[in-house]
């Protein structure tokens, strides 16, 4: 698989090897710089050396990082993959809770992140703080209408790598006073309100009638 492919998970056991603090932070890491070593990664996090090359090697097993290109003793790892998609296999139960328990790790994990970024975003100065967007919209749609946005979402997303990425491989690209930007996107039916029918609609006028 090249960099530029979009890696699909559906496998329970492979989310559940994601599922972990620090195997995330890794892969974040490895999403902001093309090679890292463990003690690179253990500078970056805080963590031991002994630990990253643990956590490394186990993200290696389940199919998420590949070693690097070997500098010397240096045994950097990159990732398989700069895009991955991970959902359930719908027939597959076990695969469905999974998905979900790992749906609502990444969501904490970014409101989390979002919510230090608001508190101390007054620390980024003016510029910066202007340039900080929230947005929420609600509307009707169908699941066929959700698809359509969702891949809308999706090909927003590649165009952000795809500007972006040689920043990743070479830090010289990177302008100075430019920051790591997080982009979080989400879709999704509002379990609370019923979906809309026709007959529901023929039945208030009837009763008004």
């Amino acid at each position: 698989m090249s960099d530029d492919e979009t890696q699909r998970i559906t496998d329970p056991q492979s989310m559940r090897a994601l599922a972990h603090p620090l195997r995330l932070q890794l892969m974040d890491l490895l999403a902001l710089e093309a090679e890292l070593t463990a003690t690179q990664c253990a500078e970056r996090t805080g963590e031991s050396v002994a630990s990253c090359s643990f956590h490394l090697r186990m993200l290696a097993k389940y199919g998420y990082v590949r070693p690097g290109e070997q500098r010397g003793r240096e045994k950097p790892w990159r990732l398989v993959s700069r895009s991955r998609t991970i959902g359930p296999d719908v027939d597959d139960p076990e695969s469905v809770r999974e998905a979900g328990a790992f749906a609502q790790i990444i969501v904490d994990r970014e409101a989390a992140r979002l919510h230090k970024a608001i508190t101390r975003a007054a620390e980024l100065g003016p510029a910066w703080l202007d340039s900080m967007t929230i947005r929420t919209s609600s509307v009707w749609m169908t699941h066929e209408e959700l698809d359509v946005m969702i891949e809308r979402l999706g090909e927003f997303q590649d165009e952000l790598k795809e500007r972006f990425s040689g920043r990743r491989d070479d830090p010289a690209l990177r302008p100075d006073g430019a920051r790591v930007v997080h982009f979080l996107g989400a879709l999704s039916p509002d379990v609370d309100v019923p979906a809309h029918t026709s007959t529901a609609d023929h039945a208030d006028a009837h009763d008004q009638s």
